[in-house]
């Protein structure tokens, strides 16, 4: 969307002049938002005229109500006041019509659109505080939202799921700011240390509350905190308190469906569980390739093969962590272990091609395995091994 530029004054330091230029242009903010809408969301074009009309005024009130929020600069804006401001023309009725996910779709497209012009509606020195002030405001209109269908729920337990699964949403999207920590811990999160995330399938034969409801009774049990969430076809547990990572996950292993259940590496706290949870999803997308895989099943087990599906993470992990200390080490270790592989796991083939004894084939093999955590002789740390060092020659790094 165009704005023209000369219909705008330029703005000043003034944070009302900012708003002002701003609310100029809610207008074709606006059209633009719902042609978005029309384009990109097939539920939307289902709607009758009636229910579009609404949701047409929930992204206009969106929009004037992200300007009104920011003309008054209050950072502690309260959430029951911005479901008035969006929410407030649209009938309670909507939320029969129109579910969580895509009402929160709905007015993140038109914060989108909002951020997309911007630079067109804004001078440069202005624009950057205003691009930060959307994304506090989406986050804190998707909580708004979260609270209407609170007030239209039948049951406590079913608002609990939708606020809990909008906390993991931020949590995994590294969006886990004060605001975020505050409602977790409305939910039950105490915030008692080390985090991680565990992943795998929904068990189908339970409602949602009761599901989580009973991740929280066996995380108790075994005295963590716990957050969940479903997305799509996975669930997500977010445990707290967490003293071993796969001891913690085998507590709750039992409310997950079938096929393979991970878990991320110990994180310090909730503001960086999402990197156990990015670690987790890239493992379970890769976990096909070990079907024999225990379950639970660390990350850290699953490296070759979350390699071979295209993480970066992991690739580096396998070159920084293993094929760099190897080939930096005291002795032909890397060298060693290339000669051991190709004559297919023999001490005595190995010895051969290097011209030594096998005892010290054996000897330099303890080595790579104190080194790396990976025993050689063991066939899954084997092929760890092997990914390693065929990432490690393609890099063409041989000293850290």
């Amino acid at each position: 969307m165009a704005v023209d530029k000369s219909e705008v004054r330029r703005p000043d330091t003034s944070r009302g002049r900012v708003a002002d230029a701003l609310a100029r242009s809610t207008g074709a903010l606006s059209r633009s938002a719902m042609a978005r809408m029309e384009s990109d969301m097939g539920w939307f074009r289902e709607l009758s005229a009636e229910d579009r009309s609404w949701v047409g005024l929930i992204v206009q009130s969106g929009i004037k109500g992200f300007v009104d929020w920011y003309r008054r600069s209050n950072d502690d804006h309260d959430g029951g006041e911005l479901a008035t401001s969006v929410f407030g023309a649209a009938p309670r009725a909507l939320t029969g019509v129109i579910n969580l996910q895509q009402t929160v779709d709905l007015v993140r497209l038109s914060i989108d659109v909002v951020e997309g012009n911007v630079d067109e509606i804004l001078d440069a020195d202005d624009a950057p505080a205003v691009h930060a002030a959307v994304l506090r405001y989406a986050r804190e209109v998707a909580f708004a939202t979260a609270e209407v269908y609170a007030r239209a729920a039948e049951v406590r337990g079913a608002w609990d799921a939708r606020l809990e699964a909008l906390v993991v949403d931020a949590v995994l999207r590294s969006e886990a700011d004060e605001s975020v920590l505050s409602r977790a811990s409305a939910l039950g999160w105490g915030d008692h240390g080390d985090v991680v995330v565990v992943l795998g399938s929904v068990r189908r034969e339970h409602a949602e509350h009761h599901l989580f409801d009973e991740v929280r009774r066996l995380a108790g049990n075994a005295d963590m905190d716990a957050l969940c969430a479903t997305q799509g076809d996975r669930l997500v547990v977010i445990l707290g308190g967490v003293r071993d990572a796969l001891k913690g996950a085998q507590q709750v292993v039992s409310v997950f469906g079938p096929g393979p259940v991970v878990v991320g590496p110990i994180t310090s706290d909730l503001n960086h569980a999402h990197l156990s949870a990015r670690a987790a999803l890239s493992a379970h997308r890769s976990a096909g390739g070990w079907p024999d895989a225990p379950r639970p099943v660390r990350t850290t087990d699953l490296l070759a093969e979350r390699a071979l599906g295209g993480d970066g993470h992991a690739r580096r992990h396998l070159v920084d962590e293993i094929y760099l200390p190897l080939a930096t080490a005291k002795g032909p270790l890397v060298e060693t272990l290339s000669a051991y592989f190709a004559s297919g796991a023999s001490l005595e083939g190995a010895g051969r091609m290097l011209f030594v004894h096998p005892n010290t084939v054996r000897y330099r093999l303890r080595q790579v395995a104190d080194l790396t955590g990976y025993a050689p002789g063991t066939p899954r740390d084997a092929f760890t091994l092997q990914i390693a060092l065929v990432l490690g020659r393609q890099s063409g790094r041989d000293s850290l």
